[in-house]
């Protein structure tokens, strides 16, 4: 048995109750689940449709998602997730970049190494370079003034820890942002890389070893034997090629607004809903949020 879940932006609100009902009938599925009004519904359907990728393509057309995955275990046990461009809104390294007067050169290596085109280590060695002599304060500054949180990214914390979930946020940036992040949005613990610093400014450094795809996947590794729980119980979500690893062995694997290479090998894509998609897609209605 398999769930189908639809769902959209939650500021447009904008699923149609036709087009559910005519998927559910074409499909064979059961009776659907308004999980939100005008955003998510669900319905369980008894096989996996040849069709899922072209009526997939259609429904982005029309700024709808949809999810298809088995029924058992939807419900997960722990949240891993990435934090730059998942749980907030900007890259860090680039708006540290941006300080230093060197946003854009940054930007294009960090869209090239997210998307698979470089390699993420010699990427971030080169990126991190060019903050050389830029004021450790700055950091605190970009955080209070550049840095905004992903919609629904407090939800979801919130929701799965309510119901006995444990949260890890795992990034690829720095400590210094991961630290922040995870204490106002409630995980449990988080890892990055940490910038090196002397006389208060960032020497161009990042201590080793680097935290890149496959600290990722130790990461899931590790918590989950830690917690006693599968990796089958685990949620992953992230946007760049150097999520793909945790992606991929998660029970639940999430490219959320993610790029086209990381996308094209992920099954679950959120481009419409925001982080509360991943409360939807385990069941949850919004009425059950924790806000």
């Amino acid at each position: 048995m398999f769930i189908v879940t639809l769902l959209t932006s939650p500021t447009e609100r904008s699923l149609d109750a036709a087009l559910v009902d005519s998927l559910r009938n074409a499909w064979g599925g059961g009776d659907a689940t308004w999980l939100a009004v005008d955003e998510a519904a669900e319905f369980s359907i008894p096989v996996m449709p040849d069709n899922r990728w072209d009526v997939w393509e259609g429904l982005q057309r029309g700024c709808v998602d949809l999810v298809i995955q088995p029924s058992d275990n939807r419900r997960k046990k722990m949240l891993l997730a990435d934090m730059d461009s998942t749980m907030i809104r900007q890259e860090c390294i680039d708006e540290l970049a941006d300080e230093a007067g060197v946003g854009a050169h940054v930007a294009d290596i960090t869209a090239r190494a997210m998307n698979g085109e470089l390699n993420f280590e010699s990427a971030l060695i080169e990126r991190v370079s060019l903050l050389k002599g830029l004021p450790e304060p700055m950091i605190e500054q970009v955080l209070d003034q550049r840095i905004t949180y992903m919609p629904g990214g407090y939800e979801l914390v919130a929701t799965m820890k309510a119901r006995g979930a444990y949260a890890a946020l795992v990034s690829g940036g720095f400590t210094a942002f991961t630290s922040r992040v995870a204490a106002a949005l409630g995980f449990d613990e988080n890892r990055a890389n940490t910038l090196l610093v002397q006389d208060g400014k960032l020497t161009g450094d990042v201590a080793r070893p680097i935290l890149g795809k496959e600290a990722k996947v130790q990461a899931l590794v590790e918590i989950t034997q830690r917690l006693g729980i599968a990796r089958a119980d685990a949620l992953a979500v992230g946007d760049g090629a150097n999520d793909l690893g945790m992606l991929g062995q998660a029970g639940t694997g999430v490219a959320l607004h993610a790029k086209p290479a990381v996308q094209a090998q992920c099954d679950i894509r959120i481009n419409h809903g925001d982080l509360t998609a991943l409360l939807f897609i385990q069941g949850y209605g919004r009425d059950t949020f924790v806000t």
